[in-house]
């Protein structure tokens, strides 16, 4: 499947002040760059860095009222969801960089849910399993509702209102995964089909030998889930940081499919 992703973000400043956009494609083996195209205003004096850390850097000063845009044709190869008998690894196989992910994060305090997600999810055997079990968990618990949640809203937050958005499914999937020794980090996504358009939070499991991306909401196929960034959670991941205050303008996301053949 080829898909077309774009995004148009404009902001305003008071003062001129530093940032950090994450807006564009990662290459990887089930999704290959075609295409891409990066346009900045005056105002945004962004300069792309080396990826690093799960994401392609723009880095530099935004000033007054600025825009950025970026749009990318994107070849998706076939995805998988993780097979039950997916193994859990022993935390002694891991490189250092998966065993970040293990930890608890300002948005994921899995340390608290250690003794429930022992109870709930502790008796399946392997690690495709318990996944399983940690979404079907969240599916039937948890009521897809906006405006429960806001920016600070933390993994127990969510616990105990039993509501939120794509963000907050995440990191409560997160939370839960690591909490039986799974890693997990949060992606943001480019998404195909989801209603409305917008920029998508999903999260990958690390089970059986390699990462596995699943979206906790069910709102988007697997299949056209286009990878931008992935962290520890929405504090790794976010399209735009800044130093100072920020006013929101206006952000638009779209995700088409095209015609042509998937590249090999």
């Amino acid at each position: 499947m080829r898909l077309h992703a774009q995004c148009h973000v404009s902001y305003r400043v008071e003062v001129p002040t530093a940032a950090i956009a994450k807006l564009q494609v990662l290459g990887s083996d089930d999704q290959h760059v075609v295409s891409e195209a990066l346009t900045l205003s005056p105002g945004a004096r962004l300069t792309p860095l080396v990826e690093s850390g799960g994401a392609r850097w723009l880095i530099g000063e935004v000033a007054g009222e600025f825009e950025i845009g970026y749009r990318a044709v994107v070849d998706m190869l076939p995805r998988w969801t993780a097979p039950a008998d997916a193994r859990q690894h022993d935390w002694s196989e891991l490189d250092p960089e998966t065993l970040s992910f293990l930890l608890p994060s300002r948005f994921c305090p899995s340390d608290k849910f250690g003794r429930f997600a022992a109870r709930e999810f502790g008796a399946f055997a392997t690690g495709g399993e318990r996944i399983a079990a940690i979404l079907d968990w969240i599916h039937t618990k948890v009521d897809y509702v906006h405006g429960v949640s806001d920016a600070e809203t933390t993994a127990e937050r969510t616990f105990v209102d039993r509501a939120g958005v794509c963000r907050d499914f995440t990191h409560l999937g997160i939370t839960l995964a690591r909490a039986v020794g799974i890693p997990a980090r949060a992606v943001a996504a480019y998404a195909h089909q989801l209603a409305p358009p917008d920029f998508h939070a999903v999260m990958e499991i690390y089970v059986g030998g390699r990462w596995w991306l699943i979206d906790p909401t069910q709102l988007a196929p697997p299949g056209g889930l286009i990878r931008i960034v992935h962290g520890r959670d929405a504090a790794d991941i976010a399209f735009l940081t800044t130093a100072g205050m920020a006013e929101q303008i206006a952000v638009t996301v779209s995700v088409s499919e095209l015609a042509g053949r998937a590249a090999a």
